[in-house]
């Protein structure tokens, strides 16, 4: 998700990193259609696969989709495995949380999870309770030279970086100098090493509404110049490498090195819950340690979410892994088979379904959940003003019958809906 700045109060931003009041307003119609509608705010329960029962009320009274919102591109969410995990952990203490701050006391099982993730990365990992408290208290120490040799650097944000990387611009920029780029603009970033000493580079690995950072650039430019680079991996880890080490981190060495941090979901395509940072050396881990905020003064993540981790772990380490990458991948060929969208070809498990009109594209999804299919609406501030679309999350998990009538569904309604001419293809 992306936070865009706009002029209000006579054409002057109210902030230059921030401008609230504006993204609310603009936005409240679009969030008032797309709940009326259903669309946001959804509540159910999981099946198997990738069905999903809506609403509340006796089970056998409620409506079932295929569900193509959730991330989890491997479908570990609902693995026995990974049940079994959360269950066995909280029996083992029987506790899920320990009300204390890290820098006191710390379940064992955390340490176990850590080390465990640390081997499979090749990496220092360090485990929270979410992605978005991983970047939060890593924005400020790279802000303020710590990680860069005393030097506090020029950091500079891909524009379209997810929102839990740059909502923090304002306080980096406290710090330091702030700078934005258009997305995976590497002549830019490449002019920016060139003029100043230090420089860091914020992105995501595999962006939430589709694509990907070019990793082989970024290292080139970390080669020539020394540049940090600090790479939100969500939507990217589980999905490549042997033990699902992730998009960004198979395409560095086996050292990770003092320059790349790599933070990553255990929610997505790892299927349990919480987030990490996979760091480069043990001064980094002391310094993270010590004085990343959500480490040193609020709480670890809860058992539960350890125990799923560590089972999740487990499944991470067989062959069973190979298997479901390879099955997503299939699935993956399938839908571009079928319909033919901006990431056509890629090997990521994210398809934007371009509409325009915002009121068009809460319409089609609409339709969509009304055939058995519960995508995501995406719209202003999550997209620009005037780009809203369907975004499609493939998964292992779903059927091969689901995803052909899905894309069915998609070129029947899209048609005749879209403002511009719609480029899906049918296959004999």
């Amino acid at each position: 998700m992306q936070q865009r700045i706009a002029p209000v109060d006579g054409g002057r931003p109210t902030g230059r990193f921030r401008n609230t009041t504006y993204v609310i307003n603009e936005s409240r119609p679009y969030f008032d259609a797309a709940h009326a509608n259903d669309l946001m705010a959804v509540q159910g329960r999981s099946t198997t696969g990738r069905t999903v029962i809506l609403g509340n009320g006796p089970l056998d009274s409620r409506p079932e989709v295929i569900d193509y919102v959730r991330c989890s591109y491997l479908g570990l969410d609902n693995h026995p495995m990974v049940v079994a995990g959360a269950i066995e952990a909280i029996e083992a203490h029987r506790s899920l949380h320990w009300s204390c701050a890290r820098t006191r006391l710390n379940f064992d099982l955390l340490a176990e999870l850590e080390a465990i993730l640390s081997k499979m990365f090749c990496a220092r990992v360090l485990a929270f309770s979410s992605v978005m408290l991983a970047n939060l208290g890593a924005m400020p120490i790279l802000a303020s030279g710590q990680l860069t040799g005393g030097r506090k650097p020029v950091v500079v944000f891909d524009r379209i970086a997810h929102i839990s990387l740059a909502y923090h611009k304002p306080m980096v920029a406290d710090e330091t100098r702030v700078e934005t780029i258009a997305h995976n603009d590497i002549d830019a970033l490449d002019r920016l090493c060139r003029e100043n000493p230090v420089v860091a580079y914020v992105c995501d690995g595999v962006y939430s509404m589709g694509g990907n950072a070019p990793i082989k650039e970024l290292r080139q430019l970390q080669e020539r110049y020394g540049l940090f680079l600090y790479i939100d991996d969500a939507h990217g880890i589980s999905l490549f490498g042997r033990q699902g080490q992730g998009f960004a981190r198979a395409q560095f060495p086996q050292v990770l090195g003092d320059r790349t941090i790599i933070a990553a979901s255990l929610g997505k395509g790892f299927g349990a819950s919480g987030g990490i940072l996979m760091l480069g050396t043990a001064g980094q881990e002391t310094l993270f340690r010590r004085y990343s905020i959500p480490h040193a003064f609020s709480a670890a993540a809860n058992l539960a979410s350890v125990g799923a981790a560590l089972g999740s772990c487990k499944i991470h380490r067989s062959a069973e892994l190979g298997q479901r990458q390879r099955r997503l991948g299939q699935r993956i060929e399938l839908f571009d088979r079928r319909v033919t969208t901006a990431e056509q070809g890629n090997s990521l498990p994210i398809r934007m379904i371009a509409i325009g009109s915002e009121a068009k594209a809460i319409g089609i999804a609409r339709q969509l959940l009304e055939g058995g299919f519960y995508t995501s609406v995406t719209f202003f501030p999550t997209v620009g003003q005037g780009k809203a679309g369907i975004r499609v999350c493939i998964t292992a998990d779903h059927e091969v019958s689901d995803i052909e009538r899905l894309c069915d569904r998609i070129l029947e309604k899209v048609t005749d809906t879209t403002d511009k001419p719609w480029t899906g293809t049918r296959v004999p």
